[in-house]
């Protein structure tokens, strides 16, 4: 069907299509001059690091697990309120995943105090995920992941933009990992990029990026070299000059976009928070969150499927962010995983509803949908 209001949609121009024909009509295509563009510019926006562009936002994951030397017989400490790329990035490398649960029902990030709770001495590394763009407590898993000698990484891929007291998201932690999926606040189509201000490991992520070579095709192509050695395991994880021509182009709205979401997402807030059906995360958080989604929360004594099938007759596409990955039929069978293990995740996951969020909605949509929102609760 056709939405009259999608989850999400792309800004997308004229200044993008002529970056992509610059491209075509250069005829390199794989990574090459544009992507090593699009890493420098990354990088100088999250003011400094390394960047190393892939060919998606999973593969960032598994990169930064295995650069890290996590491996068969760790522990990864992680949310279970992700999607599941989160989680099973950890398995790619032979690790287990240590669900931990969120703080509250006001805050779906990953609790410092769960976090703790999940130590083993199996434990290498935490892996945290930046809620809709809402920057987790940095400050208290860094003070954890220091005292019990842990990696941290950070899956960015709502966060974009998103600062934690004056630091980006994603160069926070050890290595931060980014999604530039079609649904995310800056879009390539697929791609990820993933960054660290640690030299050494930037360089063995660039070499696992491309199958273990110290170079790439484009060095050939320059003239670089005419042979290559292998210095350990590597992947099939570059990214493609498309891809990168779009995301220099996205960066550079990066910013405005994320300003137009605020401003949505209040908006939102204004005409949802005195409904008593519903309660609305992080509606008292402080600081510069990326607003990637805007998350609800209906009562218990509502049936939220039938919420979201009124609002789909109304035009409007939900979803739902996430279903707990510990309660996945693949994880319950592999690990044990029960029901009641994450209370306020499993709670989160039974009455959270994403409504539409993306730069091409103005304030009225979001006023216009909060009162359809209201209509479809009291129907």
């Amino acid at each position: 069907m056709k939405w009259k209001y999608p989850l999400s949609d792309i800004d997308l121009g004229k200044e993008e299509e002529q970056e992509v024909l610059k491209v075509l009509r250069s005829r390199w295509l794989s990574t090459g001059p544009v992507t090593e563009r699009f890493e420098k510019a990354f990088s100088e926006y999250l003011g400094g690091g390394y960047a190393t562009a892939v060919s998606n936002g999973t593969a960032a994951l598994h990169l930064a697990l295995a650069s890290l030397g996590v491996e068969e017989g760790d522990e990864v400490i992680l949310p279970s309120l992700t999607f599941v790329a989160t989680a099973n990035a950890a398995l790619y490398v032979g690790a287990r995943p240590a669900f931990a649960d969120i703080v509250s029902t006001e805050n779906l990030n990953i609790s410092p105090e769960e976090i703790e709770k999940k130590i083993t001495r199996k434990t290498k590394a935490i892996m945290v995920m930046h809620y809709g763009g809402y920057p987790c407590d940095m400050k208290a898993i860094l003070g954890i992941a220091k005292r019990h000698g842990l990696y941290v990484i950070e899956d960015a891929a709502h966060a974009p933009g998103a600062e934690y007291h004056g630091k980006k998201c994603g160069l926070i932690g050890d290595i931060g990992c980014f999604s530039f999926f079609s649904n995310k606040n800056l879009v390539t189509g697929e791609g990820g990029m993933v960054v660290t201000r640690n030299q050494s490991l930037a360089e063995r992520i660039q070499r696992m990026r491309s199958h273990g070579m110290g170079t790439l095709s484009w060095d050939k192509y320059r003239g670089h070299l005419s042979s290559y050695d292998i210095g350990g395991l590597g992947y099939n994880y570059r990214t493609a000059e498309i891809e990168s021509a779009l995301g220099l182009v996205q960066l550079k709205k990066l910013d405005r976009n994320n300003r137009k979401r605020k401003r949505l997402v209040k908006a939102y807030v204004n005409r949802l928070q005195k409904i008593e059906e519903i309660s609305i995360p992080f509606s008292k958080v402080k600081g510069h969150p990326s607003y990637h989604l805007f998350p609800i929360l209906v009562t218990s004594s509502i049936d939220r499927n039938k919420v979201m099938k009124r609002l789909k007759d109304f035009g409007i596409q939900t979803s739902v962010h996430y279903p707990p990955v510990h309660l996945f039929s693949f994880y319950r069978k592999r690990f044990g995983f029960k029901r009641g293990t994450l209370p306020k995740t499993e709670e989160v996951s039974r009455r959270e509803v994403t409504l539409p969020l993306h730069p091409r909605m103005d304030e009225g949509d979001a006023k216009w949908i909060a009162e359809k929102v209201r209509e479809a609760l009291r129907g």
